[in-house]
């Protein structure tokens, strides 16, 4: 099998001069409850972390362990998430992006490069290109989507005990029958996103 030198796109804008490049992925996308949580992420190339890789790829176990290696290691990292209303009013895509540049803006050093998961990106200050599938091409966006992650599942096991009964703690507020049960028998709660659930509210 071959395997992805994770730190290839940045080793070539840094063999173009740039120095400091940040990585940026999003968690929470398609869920019917909470936030759309982003990270940011820039990695010091002298500290080789292992096992960085896309979230989806990790267990929640390696995730929580890598989560608090990342913080240590990394040269700095910013999180930003974007309320289920903010979501209703202007649009998932369009709160993905503010989360985005969120999380940049959050960084403790400006980036002079960043590179953004996903097909488009967010306005920033700096020069910036989206990369498909970039969890599994970069470690800076791997990092930054293992941040983004574990961040919003915290999140979504504290909203468990403010809103019990949803299986917020089990499903992180994405659409299992579970979910959408538990939904037809309470009906919906403040951190529902409404325009997730149209067909169900008509």
């Amino acid at each position: 099998m071959e395997t992805v030198d994770m730190l290839a796109i940045e080793k070539e804008l840094k063999a173009k001069g740039y120095k400091l490049i940040c990585g940026v992925d999003e968690a929470g996308r398609g869920p019917l409850a909470g936030p759309v949580c982003a990270a940011a992420v820039i990695l010091d190339e002298n500290e080789y972390i292992e096992g960085v890789n896309d979230s989806k790829k990790l267990s929640e176990k390696k995730r929580e362990a890598l989560f608090d290696v990342i913080k240590e290691k990394a040269l700095a990292y910013g999180i930003c998430m974007v309320d289920c209303k903010t979501i209703d009013e202007i649009n998932i895509l369009q709160a993905t992006m503010k989360a985005m540049a969120g999380a940049v803006k959050a960084l403790s050093l400006t980036p002079d490069f960043a590179i953004i998961d996903g097909n488009k990106c967010p306005e920033l200050p700096m020069e910036a290109m989206a990369v498909v599938k970039g969890d599994a091409n970069s470690a800076s966006i791997a990092a930054a989507s293992i941040l983004a992650k574990v961040t919003r599942d915290r999140y979504m096991i504290e909203l468990a005990e403010k809103y019990p009964g949803y299986g917020f703690e089990v499903h992180k507020g994405y659409g299992t029958k579970a979910h959408y049960k538990a939904i037809e028998e309470q009906g919906i709660c403040d951190e529902h996103r409404r325009t997730f659930l149209r067909k169900i509210l008509g």
